[in-house]
């Protein structure tokens, strides 16, 4: 597989963009602390059958340091931007970590551009479905990535031994190959990529009421997966169920937070029948770690 690499100007905002394949568009959205070489392990089976694309988000890995606009809506608006300039008018469009409430925000306000959602490993803003998830807290990082000029004026020079603890954590032990850690730990390495890095979580007030009047004022139309693994799980499908016309839900068991990393076949079983054109739409239901889908009824 032969993947090209491509600064495009998206919203503004200069975008270092993978590409792999050619078919109807795939968007990958990843999260922290990771660039477009999250994907690493399923670009080979995607883009045999797709046009992936996959960019680093705005702030993060080649993409162009701007001093703001982290909230899900300017990035749901960069990743429409990308998709446009890319001349693609149609996309199934992934999300994980922190990729999710922009993919959301995409797709609730774009329904006619986002043909599939698969969303992961994340929260939706404060819907409600996520109590128990919450139960003791929030992760204590969001905490400490929130307040301002602090993590990067502590994590300055330990880059390294950082980025290792979440790979670790987020794969149960098995960590990433040696060049894709590598690449994570160059990419967040210097107190300014600390600084765009950490701009997510101190946006996330204003994502949550982004994503707050989104769902006051329409449904999500557009057929969605939701998966978890540890420690997620099942609460972003529980988020989604109430405001989702066509949901599925799958939790990957024995599976770190960094899914496409720890388990990328299972994750590819997964979204190969979601994508294809000629999957189905209709259910809505969720998928425990038997493999036995359990339908629900429609909350309208």
């Amino acid at each position: 597989m032969s993947v090209v690499l491509r600064q495009v100007k998206a919203n503004g905002v200069e975008l270092n963009v993978a590409l792999a394949g050619e078919g109807p568009a795939v968007l990958l959205l990843h999260g922290f602390p990771h660039t477009w070489r999250l994907w690493t392990h399923v670009l080979d089976g995607l883009a045999g059958r797709y046009r992936v694309i996959a960019p680093d988000l705005r702030g993060c890995g080649a993409s162009e340091r701007t001093a703001g606009g982290y909230d899900a809506g300017t990035l749901a608006a960069d990743a429409e931007a990308l998709l446009d300039a890319l001349g693609e008018t149609s996309a199934a469009v992934v999300g994980i970590d922190a990729g999710t409430p922009p993919a959301f925000l995409l797709a609730m306000r774009r329904p006619d551009l986002v043909r599939r959602l698969v969303v992961m490993e994340s929260l939706v803003g404060r819907l409600p479905g996520a109590e128990e998830f919450l139960a003791h807290g929030a992760p204590w990082w969001f905490g400490f990535h929130a307040e301002p000029g602090l993590a990067e004026t502590v994590l300055t020079g330990h880059e390294d031994r950082y980025i290792d603890w979440f790979l670790d954590a987020g794969t149960l032990g098995q960590g990433a190959d040696p060049d894709v850690r590598d690449a994570f730990v160059h990419a967040y390495t210097g107190t300014e990529a600390l600084r765009c890095a950490f701009s997510y979580y101190r946006a996330l007030p204003e994502s949550s009421r982004q994503i707050q009047e989104a769902v006051r004022t329409a449904r999500l139309t557009v057929p969605t997966m939701a998966i978890g693994a540890h420690p997620v799980g099942g609460a972003l499908e529980r988020q989604l169920r109430p405001v989702t016309d066509h949901l599925l839900g799958h939790v990957i068991e024995n599976c770190g937070h960094i899914i496409p990393l720890h388990r990328p076949d299972r994750l590819l079983a997964l979204l190969e029948p979601f994508l294809a054109p000629t999957g189905s739409t209709g259910s809505t239901g969720s998928t425990g770690s038997g493999g036995q889908l359990q339908h629900h009824g429609r909350r309208q």
